[in-house]
């Protein structure tokens, strides 16, 4: 068998119904579309969230509250979770993406002080709590603000 003889499974593939071509394929004329009316013109239908005239839905519910669309998305992580490092370490946004700590999109990170640490790490973190800088230096470690 070589790559140009092989080919799908009979009746696994179905060809692209093909509109307006003709009175003989059984979709020319209206193609398909019926006749007259919003939806059988070029560029018709009805905009996202119509319902016909109906009061929408987004329109229906009360609206509550205020969403700050600069709202920065801040990673908290603690000190426990430093366990994960040997002594001496260098712990930075990669290495605590690499452990599994931090996934996803984030405007920062952000070194809490819940849990203890007795061993020095070098951390190199966007923030730091004021709690968890005095833990870190008081096991012997450093820390830097990126």
């Amino acid at each position: 068998m070589k790559l140009n003889e092989l080919s799908p499974a009979a009746g696994s593939h179905k060809l692209k119904k093909r509109l307006g071509r003709g009175v003989g394929s059984g979709t020319g004329k209206t193609a398909g579309r019926g006749t007259k009316g919003h939806n059988s013109r070029s560029g018709g239908g009805v905009r996202p969230g119509f319902e016909g005239g109906q009061m929408p839905i987004h329109r229906r519910l009360p609206k509550r509250g205020f969403a700050n669309i600069f709202r920065k998305k801040i990673i908290e992580v603690n000190i426990r979770d430093l366990s994960r490092f040997e002594s001496g370490s260098t712990v930075d946004e990669a290495a605590l993406i690499r452990v599994g700590l931090v996934k996803g999109k984030r405007d920062g990170i952000k070194l809490l002080g819940l849990g203890e640490i007795g061993y020095p790490l070098q951390i190199k973190i966007n923030r730091v709590s004021e709690n968890a800088r005095k833990k870190i230096e008081s096991a012997g470690g450093s820390i830097e603000v990126v």
